[in-house]
């Protein structure tokens, strides 16, 4: 397998989880919450759903790298991966227009 093979894997596997609507809500809620991370349960009341339905959606984007979770005594704590998104997103623009792309649209 080449590097852009393991690449367009990797990547792919990260683009998959936000192919449902609750799961691409819920990293937008966590990419606009603090730095340090959101809660569980103030994302179980904006998001309006189960608990449980809740936990499979996050557990989802923590395993594609997306989000990450860490626990602050009894509360799980919600954060962007922001390098993984952003190496995301690059790769999503890195060959527009051919690789020479200087429209500022594109950038």
């Amino acid at each position: 397998m080449s590097e852009s093979d393991a690449q367009l894997r990797l990547f792919s596997q990260a683009l998959k989880p936000l192919g449902h609507p609750a799961r691409l809500a819920l990293l937008r809620l966590v990419v606009r919450g603090p730095v340090e991370g959101t809660p569980a349960g103030e994302l179980q009341a904006r998001m309006a759903i189960p608990g449980s339905t809740l936990s499979h959606h996050l557990s989802e984007l923590v395993q594609a790298g997306l989000v990450k979770a860490q626990r602050q005594g009894t509360t799980l704590r919600y954060a962007a991966c922001f390098e993984r998104l952003k190496a995301l997103t690059n790769y999503l623009w890195e060959d527009c227009c051919g690789g020479g792309c200087r429209d500022p649209h594109c950038l």
